[in-house]
């Protein structure tokens, strides 16, 4: 069976996934003051690790944990939904099937109330 980090392609894909929210975060008003004085090749390079490891790819991320790594930030539904939408479109850029989008966001739904705090 073939793991859902393996049908996107691999880490270069993941790699070109999380470059392309990226762009799309950084000119989202809603989202985009909450990277402020972030290191964002650190930032990157922990989403990388954390979307390769649950899309079934290589256990490498070493970060904090999501409730930890967002304690604070008064993240609400509102920015979960923007965050998604800019990964779907991510993913749409690199021709991804819908099948396949779909399935990498429930993932990160299933992550939802640790990334939110709630």
């Amino acid at each position: 069976m073939t793991t859902l980090y393996d049908k996107l392609g691999g880490q270069p894909a993941i790699e070109q996934i999380v470059d392309e929210l990226h762009k799309r975060i950084a000119t989202d008003s809603t989202l985009n003051q909450f990277f402020a004085g972030t290191d964002m090749v650190k930032q990157r390079n922990h989403l990388v690790a954390f979307l390769s490891q649950i899309f079934e790819g290589p256990k490498q991320y070493a970060g904090r944990p999501m409730d930890k790594t967002h304690a604070g930030m008064n993240l609400q539904q509102p920015h979960f939904d923007a965050i998604a939408k800019h990964l779907s479109e991510a993913m749409a850029v690199r021709g991804e099937s819908a099948e396949d989008t779909k399935a990498a966001l429930e993932r990160v739904s299933n992550m939802k109330g640790a990334i939110l705090n709630k």
